[in-house]
């Protein structure tokens, strides 16, 4: 299986859940998630504008009224606009309430390829060490199609947010699981 391949199957997996909704833009139109969310029912999908802190805000809300929203966000430099959403509430609800309140948002936090065209260091940037130092809930970044769908998995199971890193250059790597 590639990459790609488990990251759809696990697109798949979480959309089975009563309570995921997807949230982000060319999800439901141009690339669908970069054609990982092509057989996501339509009623789990809402497409947003460009407005990422739009987007983190919807997830919070949604996670407070008992959905489990997946937000997708295509490059890493689009969710520097999220950064005071992530950081400031959704990393520290859970605190701030003393328990109170949970968030259970998944963010897919896609770093861009550079191949077959390079779009360039604004389209390609990784901010991975940055997110762990910003924040405190997990940030998985699995580098095998094994490893997207067991952090997908726990993501499923959490109570916190969660932060997967997919890495779109290795899209077509092939590991023989």
């Amino acid at each position: 299986m590639k990459y790609k391949e488990a990251v759809k199957k696990s697109m798949e997996m979480l959309a089975g859940e009563n309570n995921t909704l997807f949230l982000g833009y060319n999800i439901c139109f141009g690339s669908k998630g970069y054609g990982t969310m092509t057989d996501i029912p339509d009623e789990k999908k809402i497409e947003t504008p460009l407005a990422e802190n739009l987007m983190i805000g919807l997830a919070m809300g949604m996670s407070l009224e008992g959905y489990h929203p997946i937000i997708f966000f295509e490059r890493h430099d689009f969710m520097l606009i999220a950064l005071d959403g992530i950081v400031n509430h959704l990393d520290k609800i859970e605190s701030m309430s003393k328990g109170e309140f949970h968030m259970p948002v998944i963010i897919r936090a896609v770093i861009g390829s550079t191949a077959p065209l390079n779009p360039g260091p604004q389209h390609t940037q990784d901010f991975t060490e940055a997110f762990k130092k910003m924040i405190k809930f997990p940030i998985y970044e699995p580098k095998t199609p094994k490893e997207i769908i067991e952090c997908y998995e726990k993501a499923k199971n959490s109570h916190t947010p969660v932060m997967i890193i997919e890495k779109k250059d290795l899209y077509e790597f092939e590991d023989g699981n």
